[in-house]
């Protein structure tokens, strides 16, 4: 559904299906935003986007921001942002400063990079072009997205039921 905030987007909350695609459950933030933003501060710590945090007001772009730590997070095996103290985690989340392990594609250090963007107005997803300028990403080569939509590729990982 176009217009949706998510605003929970983490590993938990992304499961498999019997075919081994992806489907993403606990839609309790989601959120019917349109165009308009909103205040409310919901989500899972580490992967909050700046704007959230700050209760300036968010909209769609939070969770382009979620998909950025998603990925470093698939990754590198722990999120980017990261501190026991709610309140230091908040300040690094705000301050935006990316860290990235050595061996890490550059492709893959530049979806995050493009995705964690601190201004929404330049945040990759967001910004003209929305997600058709992510999928096309070369993070991304190899992936016919008609394919992946319409099921005529197995999942990587097929459950055993």
């Amino acid at each position: 559904m176009q217009g949706v905030a998510y605003r929970d987007l983490k590993p938990e909350n992304i499961l498999l299906d019997a075919q081994g695609h992806i489907k993403l459950v606990d839609f309790g933030f989601a959120k019917q935003v349109g165009d308009r933003e909103t205040y409310t501060l919901c989500g899972t710590p580490d992967s909050l986007a700046p704007e959230v945090i700050h209760n300036s007001g968010h909209g769609l772009a939070v969770d382009w921001w979620a998909l950025g730590i998603l990925i470093y997070e698939f990754l590198v095996g722990q999120p980017p942002f990261w501190d026991p103290n709610v309140m230091r985690l908040y300040e690094q989340i705000v301050a935006g400063q990316l860290h990235f392990p050595q061996g890490l594609s550059l492709a893959a250090r530049d979806i995050i990079s493009q995705l964690c963007r601190t201004n929404v107005a330049q945040r990759l997803g967001y910004i003209s072009g929305g997600s058709a300028r992510v999928k096309s990403h070369p993070f991304f080569d190899g992936i016919n997205w008609d394919d992946l939509y319409y099921r005529r590729v197995p999942g990587p990982i097929v459950p055993q039921i």
